[in-house]
């Protein structure tokens, strides 16, 4: 078969990205995306577009008729407030509004999202594996539907840029959550158009800087 016919490569490329492609299919698949930087593109492109799809509806607007129909079935309820409030029940009351509104200012400020860029790596029939999101120097990693490995082996993080090589990103921690932490040099990748894959390989990653074992998980990692 000539995996070089531009159509032939589309086709292949919307299928694996789809989840139609067979298993022994997908198999052959995988290794050409490790030796071919070009269909890794193509990939990353499919796997994008079809992102798109989950993407949230906006919010619409609920008009003033319905609202208005909603409380005309209601039947009225009187509220009864007494007219003076005591000094000190309005102090008090003060008070914990303020305490309330500090608490959600920290509770912003601490717990403010700065992930960039996410992927969610796929196993080979289609199923969500691991969640990576990138921060400014490191990945998070979460475990979504993780194989089981042997205490000798270990899973390592690929980068795949479209003009190179794959790059090792580092070893998935034990159990697959975690963080890995990023050089200098895979700081720069993270922002240009690659795919992520993890690999089987022996315990403490690959002794060769590129993938020994097989390609368990992929994915594209996209801007937020």
């Amino acid at each position: 078969m000539n995996y070089q016919t531009p159509s032939l490569r589309r086709a292949l490329a919307a299928d694996y990205a789809i989840g139609l492609m067979p298993l022994a299919a997908r198999r052959r698949f995988e290794q050409l995306l490790l030796e071919d930087a070009a269909l890794r593109v193509e990939l990353a492109l499919w796997q994008e577009s079809l992102a798109s799809l989950t993407d949230t509806l906006p919010e619409q607007p609920v008009p003033d008729r319905v609202w208005k129909g909603i409380t005309a079935r209601i039947e009225p309820q009187v509220l009864h407030m007494p007219q003076k409030r005591p000094f000190w029940n309005w102090l008090r009351a003060t008070a914990a509004i303020a305490t309330l509104v500090i608490a959600v200012t920290i509770g912003v400020i601490y717990t403010r999202d700065d992930v960039r860029y996410s992927a969610t790596l796929a196993s080979a029939d289609a199923q969500p594996a691991l969640r990576v999101q990138a921060h400014a120097d490191y990945l998070q990693v979460e475990p979504l539907a993780l194989a089981a490995i042997t205490p000798q082996q270990s899973l390592e993080l690929w980068a795949i840029p479209a003009d190179g090589k794959p790059v090792s990103l580092g070893v998935i921690p034990a159990g697959g959550k975690g963080k890995v932490v990023l050089s200098d040099a895979q700081k720069a990748l993270i922002g240009k158009p690659i795919a992520l894959a993890v690999t089987l390989e022996p315990k403490g990653g690959s002794p060769t800087g590129q993938p020994t074992g097989p390609a368990l998980y992929q994915g594209a990692l996209a801007a937020l």
